[in-house]
């Protein structure tokens, strides 16, 4: 048996890299495994659900500029018609903007899983160039600009039809104004 003399700081320094060891491996599994799974994604760069908001048209929160700065959009405005008190002219004009949306958001969903599905391919069948990739970047950058514009500007024309009663109280309701956080905080205790 082998009994090593260690001065007491040496102890200390060993258990501090003990520690360290003890606190970097599972940080380093878990950065090799985030992945995980993943790779069998019919388009490894979309889940499942990206997919199927892509394909119903809907935000994915690509209008929070305009959301969480007091202009809302037709869904949720919709979804609070009545809460929010709206009129049946503004019920009409929001259900149509609505309806609008969906019908030019849509396709531009499609086209977007089309291009990410081309670009899944050419890393796929290892058929990537550096110019290739270029031009499958550049034409996803485009259509998703393409989206969210197409977002946007229906969170402008819906804030349009709303009074100010309205828009602040949809912002209340949407839980972004301080005294409904405080309200929802005090209730929790």
């Amino acid at each position: 048996m082998i009994v090593v003399d260690v001065p007491q700081h040496g102890w200390k320094v060993m258990k501090l890299l003990v520690l360290i060891i003890a606190l970097l491996v599972p940080a380093a599994v878990s950065a090799q495994t985030s992945y995980a799974g993943m790779q069998s994604r019919h388009i490894k760069a979309l889940s499942e659900q990206q997919i199927d908001d892509l394909q119903a048209g809907r935000g994915m929160g690509l209008a929070l500029a305009a959301e969480l700065n007091g202009y809302p959009g037709p869904s949720h405005v919709l979804e609070l018609a009545d809460k929010l008190g709206l009129n049946q002219e503004q019920r009409s004009k929001v259900q149509e903007m609505f309806s609008e949306m969906k019908a030019e958001t849509t396709p531009i969903g499609s086209k977007l899983i089309e291009k990410e599905a081309d670009l899944d391919q050419q890393f796929a069948s290892r058929t990537i160039t550096a110019e290739t990739l270029a031009l499958a970047i550049a034409a996803i950058a485009t259509t998703q600009g393409e989206l969210r514009q197409a977002h946007l500007k229906y969170h402008l024309r819906t804030a349009v039809l709303l009074d100010q009663a309205q828009l602040a109280r949809y912002a209340e309701l949407r839980g972004y104004t301080s005294s409904d956080a405080a309200r929802r905080h005090h209730h929790h205790r």
